[in-house]
């Protein structure tokens, strides 16, 4: 493969709502680019880009995938991302290692739910952007409706510059309005240059008008001749458009049908002509490790090498791959880098450019290209890699936080090994999941982005690792404690024969602020219990707070004075008087008026202001305290605090009642005692689980 300047390459990723056409849009542009020999449907499981067995099966893309194809002396690197909420985390990937976006409408759905968030992730990394109405062949399509929608939705300007010939049946080209040329597709894809139809010439003459509006901004030149001569020619609209994308003030618009390649060719021809290429994205900012000195790094050839791992795939009979991108320098293959993120050495062996899951060995990567390397032993996604003499670390990437936790385990006994083998073998792949084990309550929780995002992972623990494992409703950490004050004396006394047992204390029990802990007091005075056995006394009080009197949780925020006791020379131990003093705090609690704490969340909805009403009733149908609103354009965020008790697939439930159009997030606040209805049911629950073991 020839060697591109920097100039001439286009790293584009591709974003939208579920099921708007992005990988049937991108199978289209590689098939047409000539990189691939057959036009992949992703209905019929042939899809280049959506290849593994859980996406064949499910119809849908799970992980971003990369694609490359030669357009007109431009290299393009296109990145395949998912639509559904569950994956955002791939999204956030290939955002921060591409140069523009393409954020592609479904025809006859406009601007959807997902749509509005990944056109605000592209906004807060700056990434110039066009927009592809796609499915222009379906029926309902409608490609004005579409560019209305955006720009009511979008903060930057939307002007169309491909518009379409016909919609649905009828859908038969589309006209370049920039330089007033059409484009009429027969049924095997191929276009011939037309005069523009008098059906659409008023269109076409109206989003000229327009253009070259948005054109003259880009440049203070062209806004100067369009103001006075108010026209600009093709050359000058096609200069300030590029510039106008650029700077972030407008969005160009194609209409295309990615199933029948009408318009492609001339989408690319846009995305060539306005959309960065390395170069014009400028230098990546980063730090030096172990510092937080700022230093950056030029997409040159001649710069110190640097490249950011954004993705990891294992590969049957490969091991691990580690995609990246190269920003400045080249990486060769067979080279010793440094793992800045890791402060490690890495010998990087063979180098691939890939195609989907197809791989072509290239002896080196430069400025602006994506590959990846294999078996990078301590390489994890968010790594940068760098030369040893002249390091940065480019701070990672930033994934959102799990919002659904399921408990897991296995159908059969023994395979808890295999699944922690294979939950940390995925966790290499996918950073958006975490496992936690709990000790306390005994579960296992996986916690990921939804319910479609833990059943892919549970299907590629049993397929990819033969391990079946069932899901469950997680255990909350529910926790005890004291309202009152209670004086008890705890006597441990033992005779069998020989040396017995003699333990004796008194002590003082009551309550601390909420958070505070345990507080352990030794108020002996005049030796009445010897000082070696007041440690066994405090060992024992804890052992005993670990799990309380009411439901079995561990009792939080008291404290035990020790005050008085009687000990025997002989027969007085450290076990006797730990003994002795767990029964004096089990009694003790019973007397000091126990109750029970529930664990708070601290959650925040952001949504559109038309489901304020219904989400803030349903936070308080849940127990919830609604603390505030705050406006975010024409979103609003609803923060609230809601036991985690009510908060079991509550993300699930938000994307139901709002057609997917809120988020959250949540986390941990404080503990709160239990109301008397709610604390009864718990602790008949609890006796009922008790009874079963």
């Amino acid at each position: 493969m020839k060697e591109y300047d920097v100039a001439k390459i286009r790293n584009v990723v591709c974003v939208g709502h579920g099921g708007s056409g992005k990988t049937s849009l991108c199978e289209a542009m590689l098939y047409y680019g000539k990189a691939t020999k057959r036009l992949g449907k992703v209905d019929d499981g042939t899809s280049v880009l959506d290849y593994s067995p859980e996406e064949i099966q499910r119809k849908i893309s799970i992980s971003l995938a990369l694609g490359h194809l030669e357009w007109k002396d431009h290299f393009f690197n296109l990145i395949d991302t998912p639509g559904y909420a569950d994956f955002v985390g791939e999204v956030k990937a290939a955002l921060s290692v591409a140069d523009s976006a393409l954020i592609v409408l479904r025809a006859a759905g406009g601007v959807e739910v997902g749509t509005m968030h990944v056109h605000d992730m592209a906004v807060e990394k700056s990434l110039p952007a066009c927009v592809c109405v796609t499915a222009m062949e379906k029926e309902h399509a409608d490609f004005w409706s579409c560019v209305k929608q955006a720009s009511e939705s979008f903060s930057r300007r939307v002007l169309p510059v491909i518009v379409p010939i016909g919609a649905g049946d009828t859908f038969k080209g589309v006209v370049d309005v920039i330089s007033k040329k059409a484009y009429l597709y027969d049924e095997h894809g191929k276009f011939s240059e037309a005069a523009v139809p008098a059906d659409v010439l008023a269109q076409v003459e109206e989003a000229r008008e327009k253009l070259m509006d948005g054109a003259a901004e880009g440049d203070d030149a062209l806004l100067e001749k369009y103001l006075e001569k108010g026209e600009l020619d093709i050359k000058e609209i096609m200069e300030g458009l590029r510039k106008s994308t650029l700077k972030g003030a407008v969005i160009p618009v194609a209409a295309v049908s990615g199933h029948k390649g009408t318009g492609v060719s001339q989408l690319i021809d846009l995305m060539t002509m306005v959309l960065a290429s390395p170069e014009d994205r400028g230098a990546v900012k980063g730090t030096v490790p172990g510092t937080q000195k700022a230093v950056e790094r030029r997409p040159l050839l001649d710069e110190p090498m640097c490249a950011l791992v954004f993705k990891t795939v294992s590969e049957p009979h490969v091991g691990e791959l580690s995609i990246m991108r190269v920003f400045s320098g080249k990486l060769e293959a067979g080279s010793d880098v440094q793992n800045a993120t890791g402060n490690r050495s890495e010998k990087v062996g063979q180098i691939f450019r890939l195609q989907g899951r197809d791989r072509v060995d290239v002896p080196v990567l430069r400025p602006g290209e994506f590959g990846a390397a294999v078996k990078l032993r301590g390489t994890s996604t968010g790594d940068t890699l760098c030369s040893h003499d002249d390091p940065i670390e480019l701070g990672g990437i930033k994934f959102p936080s799990p919002v659904l936790s399921e408990a897991v385990r296995p159908k059969t006994k023994g395979d808890e090994d295999k699944i922690a083998t294979g939950l940390s073998r995925l966790k290499e792949e996918d950073p958006t999941f975490s496992v936690v084990v709990d000790g306390e309550l005994r579960q296992t929780l996986l916690n990921g982005m939804g319910e479609l995002h833990l059943e892919v992972l549970v299907g590629k623990l049993r397929d990819r690792f033969g391990v079946e494992v069932e899901i469950a409703k997680p255990k909350i950490p529910f926790r005890e404690t004291i309202k009152g004050r209670a004086e008890v004396q705890g006597k441990y006394k033992k005779q069998t024969g020989g040396r017995g047992q003699y333990g004796d204390v008194w002590i003082k029990l009551e309550p601390l602020k909420r958070g505070d802990g345990f507080d352990f007091v030794d108020d002996i005075v005049g030796g009445a219990i010897p000082n070696k056995f007041i440690p066994a006394v405090k060992k024992g009080v804890e052992e005993a707070s670990k799990e309380g009197v009411l439901a079995g949780y561990p009792v939080v925020d008291f404290r035990v004075s020790l005050f008085d006791g009687t000990f025997h020379t002989v027969d007085s131990s450290d076990m006797a008087f730990k003994i002795a003093g767990s029964m004096a705090f089990k009694k003790a609690v019973l007397d000091a008026k126990p109750v029970l704490l529930e664990p708070i969340m601290e959650i925040e909805v952001t949504m559109p202001e038309s489901c304020t009403g219904d989400i803030m009733g349903d936070l308080s149908s849940r127990r919830g305290k609604i603390l505030g609103m705050d406006a975010h354009g024409k979103m609003q965020t609803v923060k609230a605090l809601v036991p985690a008790s009510e908060l079991y697939k509550y993300s699930t439930h938000l994307r139901s009642m709002t057609q997917g159009r809120a988020t959250h997030t949540s986390k941990f606040a404080y503990y709160e005692e239990v109301p008397h209805e709610f604390s009864e049911r718990i602790i008949a629950e609890s006796k009922q689980e008790k009874e079963k073991e």
